[in-house]
């Protein structure tokens, strides 16, 4: 399986690179995928420690060896490098749970987690697609598959990592609908929906597609459509509408399909569920984005101050 493929391929890596406490990490990862956790999991936590190791011996420190001014250097020099927050926070995490095995395994002593390095994230919104330059882009697009693949990032949600490994046999054109059997992010399954304009750009792309083909969205041979070929699709249209300083990336439409949902009343839990957020507080993020209902109570209690009238009853 990819699984198995992938995580050969960081064991096999940790072992050649001859750093102290490999063996260990490949212990860790094979745990990993004892336990079926994400690819995307194993992946990053392959490729997290191996940099971290390189990073311990460039210090002239080791896993055996390693104290908690050794993890607080590390983020001082992922910070250095100008990493943003966010990534600092991921490679932090994939740190400490390899340490957790660790002192789980006798190697290292409790203390080093006592307390542990946190590295406090800014609260950034997401960022939706104004409905004009929704508008602009699907106007600009101008190829069958093209068209599909953007609307149906736009209506159902789905990360692109999702859309991208979607087979036929996952869609339900009946009932408008997709299954998605595992996230590579969450390694939940859910189901999501699409409106009638992706029904009509994903009908018009099955009628010209290769039928022999698995992938909704495929590349060369068998293979889905790999991320770069979606993001550089994504960026001729954005060209073509003349928005290509804007900023926005193929994560936008997921953003843009949350916001446009929640701004039409769908409840946060719902909400939650179709975007298939593992926790209510990541989708609360939304309602801090664009609440239509809030922004129009707003004005409407401005207008009701500025005509003096805010003391009365309503």
């Amino acid at each position: 399986s990819y699984k198995r493929h992938i995580t050969h391929r960081w064991c096999a890596r940790l072992a050649a690179s001859g750093l102290p406490g490999t063996d260990l990490a490949v212990e860790y990862l094979y745990g990993k995928y004892i336990k079926n956790l994400s690819v995307s999991v194993i992946n990053q936590s392959g490729r997290i420690i191996l940099y971290f190791l390189g990073f311990l011996e460039r210090q002239g420190a080791t896993i055996y060896t390693l104290t908690r001014q050794d993890i607080s250097a590390f983020v001082q020099y992922e910070q250095d490098r100008e990493q943003k927050p966010a990534s600092v926070v991921n490679y932090l995490r994939a740190v400490y749970a390899f340490i957790v095995f660790l002192v789980d395994q006798g190697v290292l002593p409790h203390t080093i987690m006592q307390p542990k390095i946190k590295v406090k994230l800014p609260h950034a919104l997401p960022r939706a697609i104004p409905a004009d330059d929704v508008q602009r882009l699907l106007s600009a697009i101008t190829t069958v598959r093209d068209r599909a693949l953007i609307l149906l990032l736009l209506r159902t949600g789905m990360r692109i990592g999702e859309l991208l490994h979607c087979k036929l046999a996952d869609i339900d054109l009946n009932e408008q609908k997709i299954l998605i059997y595992q996230s590579d992010k969450t390694s939940v399954g859910r189901a999501v929906y699409y409106s009638t304009d992706a029904q009509q750009a994903l009908l018009a792309w099955l009628r010209v597609r290769d039928a022999s083909r698995q992938y909704l969205f495929y590349g060369q041979k068998d293979k889905p459509l790999c991320y770069e070929a979606a993001r550089s699709i994504f960026n001729r249209c954005l060209q073509k509408a003349d928005l290509q300083y804007s900023g926005y990336t193929l994560h936008c439409l997921r953003h843009t399909f949350a916001t446009g949902l929640l701004n039409a009343k769908m409840p946060l839990e719902c909400l939650r569920v179709l975007l298939g957020h593992s926790n209510l507080e990541i989708t609360r993020r939304y309602a801090r984005l664009s609440d239509k209902t809030r922004e129009e109570e707003y004005f409407a209690a401005m207008d009701r101050i500025l005509k003096g009238d805010a003391d009365e009853p309503h």
